[in-house]
């Protein structure tokens, strides 16, 4: 299988975590993505732990089923290359600031000199058309931004940042989202695009599809926020030997709960009668839940809501997700062997297409490896 994506030439001149991770998409679909490179490399290949040189985990993760070149676009020669590149290239994906770009030449209107159709796409902190357009951002300060540090308030004394680059990765996706429209856009209309993907109002608009809620309407008509979700109480429960997730949800879900939890006479409380009603007092109602999950285990939890279909879970630790019975049935994590770090695991992409899942047609590219490679099919010696 080579992928939706088979035939589309992408020049990706991005670095770190947003933009390589939205190329990685991309070339998983089967584009043909040409990752270039400085000289000493993206900053993420050098991020332990590793093997080889530039080499890193972070690297093996984001480079599959790229091509590596080594360009340094100070040098006049190896500016002229990328040029050369650009003009075979149906799309070019960058996050450097737009002042570098200026300097570079490598602005929308230099680019579409080289090739009037391509699909340009810039990903940067905040968008062009606001006081911070040219400011330095990476995902720490993207959480600060957009209110995502400050919902932790909701249940803790301080802000706090997601153990994850979640704005990085979130904002990857919405590139590889509008490249991919895009380029569908091309194909039936002859004419590129020029998308701009900025992380600050990628993860403010993320953050706020539930939250703006009762300040959807102008004057606000309820609450702002989704009561439900920053209740301090929505949390894992402990039971008798574990920690599970529960979210009875229909009236069938609560009435089940319930009875089993040994509380029928919450059936009848004026707080918990109707859904709408729940979700006002979530709090207390999550409070209560918490005392029944503590009265049995976690494989008692696991049958009952297995029989009865309310959502459930074990709460897994994320190194071993691979051992966890599903994602093990499914194969989320597979093994490959590469042909300089030798064996090694990665992720598959979540999604089948056709009930294929897509495969690793090139293992990540050490830096520079297909420079030769790339320089010939443009005719460069």
């Amino acid at each position: 299988m080579t992928g939706p994506l088979d035939g589309v030439r992408i020049a990706d001149l991005t670095t770190v975590v947003m933009g390589p991770l939205a190329t990685r998409m991309l070339a998983d679909m089967g584009a043909d993505v040409i990752r270039i490179e400085g000289p000493e490399g993206d900053i993420v290949r050098e991020y332990e732990p590793m093997k080889s040189p530039k080499m890193s985990a972070f690297s093996m993760n984001l480079n599959r089923n790229k091509r590596s070149i080594v360009l340094d676009l100070k040098d006049a020669t190896d500016r002229g290359r990328l040029d050369r590149l650009l003009e075979s290239c149906d799309v070019f994906v960058t996050n450097m600031r737009r002042s570098a770009l200026d300097r570079l030449g490598l602005d929308e209107a230099g680019v579409r000199s080289l090739r009037p159709d391509i699909v340009y796409c810039v990903a940067n902190g905040y968008g062009s058309d606001g006081p911070k357009a040219d400011h330095a951002a990476y995902d720490d300060v993207i959480q600060a931004v957009s209110g995502l540090a400050s919902m932790f308030e909701w249940a803790h004394p301080e802000p706090q940042l997601m153990p994850s680059i979640y704005a990085d990765k979130i904002t990857g996706v919405h590139i590889a989202f509008a490249v991919a429209a895009a380029l569908h856009g091309r194909a039936m209309t002859g004419h590129g695009a020029t998308i701009e993907v900025p992380m600050a109002e990628t993860m403010a608009a993320f953050n706020l599809v539930e939250h703006l809620s009762g300040h959807t309407f102008d004057p606000p008509f309820g609450d702002f926020s989704y009561n439900r979700i920053r209740t301090p109480n929505r949390k894992p429960r402990r039971t008798l030997d574990g920690w599970i997730v529960i979210l009875p949800y229909s009236e069938d879900n609560w009435t089940h709960f319930w009875n089993y939890g040994g509380r029928p006479e919450c059936l009848d409380d004026p707080r918990f009668e109707t859904r709408a009603k729940r979700v006002v007092h979530a709090d207390a109602l999550y409070a209560l839940m918490g005392e029944v999950v503590a009265e049995r285990s976690t494989a008692d939890w696991e049958s009952f809501c297995t029989t009865h279909s309310i959502p459930m879970s074990e709460v897994v630790q994320l190194e071993h997700i691979a051992e966890e019975p599903h994602f093990a049935a499914v194969g989320l994590l597979q093994d490959d062997v590469h042909p300089t770090e030798g064996p090694y695991h990665y992720v598959r992409d979540p999604f089948r297409i056709d009930g294929e899942v897509l495969p690793i047609r090139r293992h990540a590219p050490r830096l520079g490896a297909d420079t030769a490679e790339v320089l010939s099919e443009l005719g460069i010696d």
